[in-house]
């Protein structure tokens, strides 16, 4: 069903013509590629602390793998960028899914707010993570590449 609504989606996104308008908006900006990567990884981050992951890749990623294409990115590399952003937002404070998922497990005497100080030093790596792979595409683009 969820592949069947993003193909839904998509769809209508090409046949308004949204997808090549944000496209053209978002290469309309005069600025490097890198800082539109960027704001497209913010604009996830944001999205993760209040929607799932399944809803984020189904709502951005028909609007955005036009855009990557256009500007020369690798999809693979792109993806692994994603995917990481994906799960740093399940973990970023207030709202992070994931951290509701982790109150139902523990003990009723640990609070939100220790789930949530526990949680800061992964969220801080994961973005160290996230920030290496865009800085050196190599750390993503070395296995698929040796499948060649």
């Amino acid at each position: 069903m969820i592949i069947t609504g993003v193909k839904a989606f998509s769809a209508i996104l090409s046949y308004t013509g949204a997808i090549e308008g944000l496209t053209q908006l978002f290469l309309g900006f005069a600025t490097e590629p890198i800082y539109i990567l960027i704001a497209m990884q913010v604009t996830l981050l944001i999205m993760g602390t209040f929607i799932d992951p399944i809803s984020m890749m189904v709502i951005t990623l028909p609007i955005y793998m036009p855009i990557i294409h256009q500007i020369g990115f690798n999809p693979v590399w792109f993806g692994v960028i994603i995917l990481l952003n994906l799960e740093v937002a399940g973990i970023s404070p207030p709202y992070g899914l994931l951290l509701y998922t982790m109150k139902g497990v523990v003990s009723p005497d640990v609070t939100m707010g220790d789930i949530i100080r526990a949680s800061l030093p992964f969220f801080g790596l994961m973005l160290l993570a996230m920030a290496l792979v865009i800085a050196f595409p190599a750390l993503a683009l070395w296995l698929p590449g040796m499948m060649r």
